[in-house]
């Protein structure tokens, strides 16, 4: 009895751990615009599944991970500004005790850049946590590299 209650753990511990790291609720996508002769705007979109949700950048200590964005220096851009973000959903949530601000569904961040060249590919890492009404899923973080014409 012992060997089958194990077995049953060990397999249900095995599909369980398997689903985790199939489970990925955020895809990004990249795109960016030349605003003049020498500025463009680098537009990095969330699309985030079903009910789960991404935490903005503005994110107090104590809460749940923030958005974070790292850009990769080159001499061929310089960043105008802070990354901007739209206006976030703010609730109170009772697992962190305190209001936090999240996007559901989609949301686009935006990156001013000033160019030193004509044409040049931005790249960076994002970091971010996803959550639900249930359960968040570990930080996770993924590289981008964005072409700038």
């Amino acid at each position: 009895m012992k060997k089958i209650t194990l077995i049953f753990a060990m397999v249900v511990m095995a599909t369980v751990s398997a689903f985790a790291q199939l489970e990925n609720p955020v895809t990004w996508q990249y795109a960016a615009k030349k605003t003049g002769k020498n500025e463009a705007t680098l537009y990095i979109k969330a699309n985030i599944d079903g009910n789960w949700h991404i935490y903005s950048q503005n994110i107090k200590p104590g809460g749940p991970n923030k958005t974070q964005f790292a850009f990769t220096p080159s001499k061929d851009f310089s960043l105008v500004g802070k990354t901007l973000e739209p206006k976030p959903i703010t609730k109170y949530e009772k697992v962190f005790k305190m209001d936090v601000s999240y996007f559901e569904n989609e949301v686009v961040f935006t990156q001013k850049i000033k160019l030193n060249k004509a044409a040049t590919t931005v790249k960076g890492k994002v970091e971010f946590m996803v959550c639900n009404d249930t359960s968040c899923l570990p930080p996770s973080e993924v590289s981008f590299s964005i072409p700038v014409k």
